[in-house]
């Protein structure tokens, strides 16, 4: 296997790290937070909303633009560790 090669296998190996643990979060927060831990959540409040009803109207649509920016800002220091960056 080629130099090139084994770079772009690990490239893509972390970039799959990546997004499978981007996903996670976005699951647990969108599917644990406003379903799963509802009801424990509502217990608190959060702008006069229980936190559980924040969450399933609101709180993850956040959490999932976060991610998309925090996705970008790492594949930008994937693609400089694998000196595919084009600047």
């Amino acid at each position: 296997m080629s130099k090139k090669q084994s770079n772009a296998t690990a490239y893509w190996k972390e970039n799959l790290r990546y997004l499978l643990l981007l996903l996670l979060i976005w699951f647990v927060v969108s599917y644990g937070a406003g379903i799963l831990f509802k009801e424990a959540l509502d217990n608190i409040k959060l702008g006069g909303f229980k936190l559980g009803f924040w969450f399933a109207q609101q709180g993850a649509i956040y959490v999932f633009v976060i991610l998309i920016f925090v996705y970008v800002r790492l594949m930008n220091k994937l693609d400089k560790k694998y000196g595919y960056d084009v600047d």
